[in-house]
């Protein structure tokens, strides 16, 4: 009799188990706190970590979030974050606003405005990487040109093992730059050793403030972090976030002035281990170098308008030479392009970096200024940061150059599928290693006006993890480290670092390996 009880009890566990899990988020939420043994059954249909995402290119914002918000909480999450990502056209407070309705304020919610979205539509289940501003093509019954200039995407995630938190970059006003960017890792490291058994997080995806030039930010931090920490995000955009302070939640707003950037951090949890959620990293170079090394000879810092003077010989020569001299001979270079390509210079910086009061130490990055002209004086570059004696080389966008890079980059994702079937690798089917979610942070530029195709960017990841949930933005500025087109440390790697990059495509992918029998 007691055997029939217990085959009866698991029985009825079996057709609760299959009765919640079709739930969904808010009910499933609410059938957890019924019972206890709900509660158990609700925690195991949870076990495993989650990211879900919706695109939607209602025109009407309220429309728009409520499609999204359906989508992603149509099946049983707890979301730890969000990340809303919308066009210019719709309102940060009144998305942020309608978003936390339903997620709550518990949890940290980022919206920013991005340069377009990528995502799977809520109507027709495609996935699209639209531009805001930008000829799009469509697919099957929408195949027809049409510009598009409202929309959304909202990612959510649920990570068993971690926690997660909006840490604010804040500038108090008339400050000096490095000691509010000390007080900023400071930060980071503090909430990570408060929730961790490390001071240092296992990644961060980091939003710019479309005014902040983040190099600076981004060379302490690489200097900061040890290199297993991964970073991606958007250099400029605009955002609206939810910062806790203690046991209070806070809407903060990045054009109060204040506000530099945003960072999402992920910290282990040392109270609850259940399997490893690692982050994975890889990068689409989209630029190629032309014509030879120069060292800047003179350089002007234009705090106004953050933008830099400057003259410069070629490597090896005494020449000094004026802005339009130097792109003349560019130009002449690339003079078998159809269309003009984007300029940048690529400036070798060697530096000394220290966080706090600590020792500075040598450190060699290379950051990317864009080119905005050139004449009997001066070339104009934006940015600041160049020092007279700094080598820098030319680079042009090049679709050619991308689309190898995305080859090396599909290869790339493929490894992390291999993992499971490595000879170190002890497990296999539900105890293997899963991808079960990515991001994608793509240079505007790029794009189908920028391949001749849609979906380029985004086909790197889509052909590798079919129907995992993946979501992206167009961005004006791409950060990604370790700076590499391998997933992980980079084979043979240049001791130069480079984490802020233009033209380029990252993708960061989760992925999940359960706890082991012995563990």
């Amino acid at each position: 009799m007691m055997a029939n009880s217990e085959g009866i009890n698991r029985l009825n566990d079996d057709i609760i188990h299959n009765i919640l899990a079709r739930l969904p988020a808010l009910s499933f939420a609410a059938a957890a706190c019924v019972n206890k043994t709900w509660y158990c059954v609700s925690t195991q249909i949870l076990s495993r970590p989650k990211l879900v995402s919706a695109l939607s290119l209602n025109p009407s914002l309220m429309g728009a979030v409520a499609e999204v918000l359906n989508k992603v909480l149509c099946k049983p999450i707890r979301p730890d974050f969000a990340i809303a990502c919308i066009s210019d056209d719709f309102g940060l407070k009144l998305a942020h606003r309608l978003i936390r309705q339903s997620l709550g304020s518990n949890i940290p919610v980022i919206v920013t405005v991005a340069n377009g979205i990528m995502g799977r539509d809520v109507l027709t289940d495609e996935f699209k990487e639209v531009k805001w501003g930008a000829l799009f093509s469509g697919f099957g019954e929408e195949a027809y040109a049409r510009l598009i200039n409202e929309g959304i995407v909202l990612t959510v995630g649920y990570l068993p093992g971690l926690k997660v938190e909006a840490v604010p970059l804040q500038r108090p006003p008339k400050a000096y730059q490095a000691p509010w960017i000390d007080n900023f890792i400071k930060d980071i490291k503090e909430y990570s050793a408060s929730v961790s058994s490390s001071p240092f997080p296992i990644g961060i995806i980091l939003f710019g403030e479309e005014s902040t030039d983040m190099k600076l930010v981004l060379e302490k931090l690489d200097y900061a972090m040890p290199m297993d920490t991964v970073i991606v995000g958007d250099e400029r955009g605009s955002f609206d976030f939810v910062h806790k302070s203690g046991n209070d939640s806070r809407l903060v707003c990045s054009k109060k002035g204040n506000i530099e950037a945003v960072a999402l951090v992920f910290a282990q949890d040392r109270d609850r281990s259940s399997g490893t959620i690692r982050f994975h990293v890889a990068l689409s170079n989209g630029v190629s170098a032309v014509g030879p090394r120069y060292k800047a000879a003179s350089v002007k810092s234009n705090n106004t308008d953050c933008s830099t003077w400057l003259t410069a010989r070629r490597e090896g020569q005494l020449e000094l030479l004026d802005g339009q001299s130097i792109l003349l001979d560019i130009n002449n270079l690339l003079d078998n392009h159809i269309e003009a390509p984007d300029l940048y210079i690529g400036v070798i910086k060697h530096r000394k970096l220290s966080t706090g009061a600590e020792k500075p130490m040598p450190r060699t990055c290379i950051a990317y200024h864009g080119v905005v002209g050139g004449d009997e004086e001066y070339l104009y570059v934006d940015g600041i940061g160049i020092k007279t004696g700094d080598f820098f080389q030319f680079y042009h966008s090049d679709p050619n150059t991308a689309l190898a890079s995305l080859t090396k980059v599909h290869d790339a994702l493929k490894d992390i599928k291999l993992e499971r079937n490595s000879k170190s690798f002890k497990g296999g089917g539900d105890n293997g290693t899963n991808v079960f979610g990515g991001l994608i942070f793509a240079c505007y530029g790029r794009g189908e006006s920028f391949f001749g195709r849609h979906n380029v960017d985004s086909s790197a990841f889509l052909e590798n993890f079919p129907g995992v949930s993946v979501s992206g933005i167009f961005c004006g500025g791409e950060m990604v480290r370790p700076c590499t087109t391998l997933i992980g440390q980079c084979q043979g790697a240049s001791p130069i670092s480079c984490c802020l990059h233009v033209y380029s495509t990252v993708y960061l992918a989760m992925s999940y390996t359960p706890p082991s029998a012995e563990d």
